[in-house]
């Protein structure tokens, strides 16, 4: 079960085939909170931001990071970046560097494509704990169709047409890591009104599930909540926990 801050890196995923209008130089603020019963708690931050690279790509980054309170029950400090097409917002470079527990990943991936067909080469570096050897492997994912991964997802689902969707219509697409390639659905829930700090906001529900090549769901479904205006800002996530749940808000 993924951790709090885990959890809103995998929550901002999403899928379709569409010009995307990704603002170059936008930077935008999250609070994590962490929900159980009565409890309701900041756990975290997160920031992610682009910058132009040039007219046909754009660089993403995505900070998050524990609060100190929550640092001393499990530290989290992940930082993610990729190179992004700024029309079809497919990758072409991935990172992530996660620091989790006293864990430590280092994932790269490289993006090919021949037509339909999409290579990703990784590398991995892993240090289970401190005291631990780190271990360097070569991973290979391979899968036709569209493809994206957790960074370039969180832009793709703002390019979605979710004004011609029926409620129960869903989408489809391939989504590697660093460690393995996984099947996303995003299936649109309808428009409901988020409330945060006490202002509506219209917005968009959907809903994501993971499955791996066997078809086994491989996490709990996750809830996104994106902005109706065009530009399509998610404004609220929400993912499960073991105990409770992770909910994260845009910072006004």
């Amino acid at each position: 079960m993924r951790n709090l801050l885990a959890t809103f890196i995998f929550i901002v995923a999403a899928a379709s085939a569409a010009y995307a209008d990704i603002p170059m130089g936008e930077s935008l603020n999250y609070r994590v909170m962490f929900k159980w019963g009565l409890v309701n708690k900041q756990a975290g931050h997160a920031n992610i931001s682009t910058s132009s690279l040039n007219d046909s790509l754009f660089r993403a980054e995505l900070i998050a990071a524990s609060e100190k309170w929550a640092d001393m029950f499990f530290k989290v400090r992940d930082t993610l970046r990729g190179n992004i097409d700024l029309h079809s917002c497919e990758p072409s470079l991935y990172e992530k560097i996660t620091h989790e527990g006293g864990e430590y990943k280092f994932d790269r991936i490289t993006y090919e494509r021949n037509g339909n067909h999409v290579v990703g080469k990784g590398h991995r570096i892993h240090q289970k704990k401190p005291s631990k050897p780190i271990t360097n492997r070569e991973v290979l994912h391979e899968a036709d169709g569209f493809t994206l991964d957790m960074l370039s997802s969180f832009y793709f689902m703002r390019s979605i047409r979710y004004d011609v969707m029926t409620p129960g219509d869903s989408i489809v697409t391939n989504i590697f890591s660093g460690s393995a390639k996984e099947e996303l659905t995003i299936t649109y829930v309808g428009q409901e009104d988020v409330e945060i700090d006490d202002t509506l906001y219209p917005t968009y529900h959907i809903r994501f599930r993971f499955t791996d090549d066997g078809g086994k769901v491989s996490s709990d479904d996750m809830d996104a909540w994106i902005s109706s205006e065009p530009s399509k800002i998610p404004l609220k996530l929400e993912g499960k926990l073991v105990v409770g749940k992770v909910q994260c808000f845009l910072i006004p």
